[in-house]
Order: structure tokens, then C-alpha cells, then sequence
């Protein structure tokens, strides 16, 4: 067993994991009012990221055959892990993200169990449908912040940050289509790049690029975030947008676009850091 803790360790997703804790951690931060419970707010993170986590898993074992194509070095497709295992590790995931929710509230226990029946019907059939697979998944990071909010009591603060993430998660969801199109098409997967192009998807992600920017600007216009919001977001938040617009407008290679989503998912963490500083 020991020397499959590599690969369970590579099935989770480790950075995932810690991007949603993280994201949990800032917006409860953002959002609370008086007293809070750090247990509690640590709790909500956690069932959070074992959720996740859980998705991540099983949308694995569905995606084993086009894995095999498109990502032949993760840990189902390369027999580091059995499906077996995966599926006990998903029951044991699940099970930890639902307890972890109930000491938080009954409100997140309802929206935690929600969230894993839906990243369930997501790997099982929605991640067939085009856009409709890119819309659940920045859902389900948007949904982060809103969660932090209910750990606290205040959910109001939280709708902004789960905008940004919603619409930068999406933006990278595309990418990760765009990446994985000759895998898709060969398993009967029809992504939006598979059936409308590259070209399309580019622009897409343009049109939610510039309207992210634009967004990012408005808490600022209307007062809501300081000065720091502002520094953080001008000099690092959407100059990365627009590099990564011009990287993806000037190469679609795997490689290329594989870079695209790591920026992206840095830029998430950037974005999170503004809100946080700037509040």
C-alpha cells in the first residue's frame, strides 16, 4: 500500500486541493462579520477540497480509456492505481467531505452532498455536452466561495470572488478541451473545440476574458475593495489575462495550451489575494 501513496497522492490532485482550501479560507475570511470558529471555518474548507478531490477521482475511472490518449502518465491509465482502489479512495472522500459539512452547518451539508451528486452526473454523462461540462465545473469553483460565506454566517461578501472564479475556471476549462480535442474525438467526447474548432474557442474565451477584466474593475469603481484590490489586480491579475489570451491566440499546441492552464490557475490565486488584501 505504501507504494501507492505517490499515486493517490497524484489522483487527488494535491494543488487542487490546496487551491480550494485556500479559496474556502479567504472568502470565509472576506466574509465574516464579528466572532467566528476557526474549526468550523477549517472544517468548511476541507469538505470543500474532499469534495473536489472526490470529483476529481471518479472523473478519473469514467475517464480511464481517454486517458490512455490524452494523459497516458496519470495513475489510472499507467496501472499505478487500480480502479478498485480508486473507487474505495472516492466512497472514502465522499464520506469525509459530507461529516466535515456536517459539523459545519446543515446548510453546508445540503449544498455539500448536492455538489458531489453533481460532480458525479458531471463525469457520468454532463461532461458530454458541450459547454454544459465547462459550465458545471466553474460552477462547482465559484461555489467555493460561497461556501466560505455560509461557514461564517454571511454569504453577501462572497458572491464576487465566486464570479472571478467562476469565470476564470471556465476560461480554463475551454483551454483544457482545446487541449485535449484528438483524445475527446477519438473516445466520442464532444467538447466545444471538438465540434466548433479552435478558432471559436479562442474567441470565446476572449469575449469571457474582457469581460472578466472588465469585471475585476467594477468592486474597485464602486468603492467595495481598497486601493491594495486595485494594485494587485492592474499589475498582475489581467496582465496575465491578456498574455494568456495573446499565448492562446498565438499557438494551440498541447504543450502551449498546458501552460495556458497553469497561468490561468495561478491567476486564480492572484485574483483571491487582491480580494483578501483589499477588503
Amino acid at each position: 500500500m505504501i507504494k501507492k501513496v505517490p499515486a493517490i497522492i497524484k489522483v487527488i490532485r494535491p494543488l487542487n486541493f490546496l487551491i480550494v482550501i485556500f479559496s474556502v479560507l479567504v472568502s470565509a475570511l472576506i466574509c465574516v462579520k464579528a466572532t467566528y470558529s476557526m474549526p468550523v471555518i477549517l472544517a468548511a474548507a476541507f469538505s470543500a477540497a474532499f469534495a473536489a478531490s472526490a470529483g476529481n477521482i471518479i472523473n478519473d475511472i469514467f475517464d480511464v480509456e481517454i486517458d490512455k490518449w490524452n494523459r497516458p502518465n496519470r495513475p489510472l491509465p499507467a496501472k499505478l492505481l487500480s480502479i478498485k482502489n480508486a473507487k474505495n479512495l472516492y466512497v472514502l472522500f465522499i464520506a469525509f467531505s459530507l461529516v466535515l459539512a456536517y459539523i459545519v452547518n446543515i446548510t453546508a451539508f445540503v449544498i455539500a452532498l448536492c455538489a458531489n451528486i453533481i460532480l458525479f452526473f458531471y463525469s457520468y454523462r454532463f461532461k458530454s455536452v458541450p459547454l454544459l461540462s465547462n459550465f458545471v465545473v466553474a460552477l462547482m469553483t465559484g461555489l467555493a466561495f460561497l461556501y466560505g460565506g455560509i461557514a461564517v454566517g454571511n454569504i453577501g461578501y462572497s458572491f464576487i470572488p465566486a464570479i472571478f472564479a467562476f469565470l476564470i475556471n471556465g476560461m480554463r476549462e475551454i483551454v483544457k478541451d482545446m487541449e485535449d480535442v484528438t483524445g475527446d474525438s477519438l473516445n466520442k467526447i464532444y467538447t466545444f473545440p471538438q465540434r466548433k474548432g479552435y478558432l471559436a474557442s479562442k474567441y470565446l474565451i476572449l469575449f469571457m476574458g474582457v469581460f472578466l477584466i472588465a469585471a475585476t474593475i467594477f468592486p474597485f469603481i464602486i468603492k467595495l475593495y481598497k486601493i491594495e484590490y486595485f494594485v494587485i489586480i492592474m499589475v498582475f491579475v489581467n496582465p496575465l489575462i491578456v498574455f494568456s489570451i495573446k499565448k492562446l491566440f498565438d499557438d494551440h499546441s498541447r504543450n502551449n495550451l498546458r501552460k495556458i492552464s497553469f497561468l490561468l490557475k495561478l491567476n486564480m490565486i492572484f485574483g483571491l489575494t487582491a480580494i483578501y488584501l483589499g477588503k
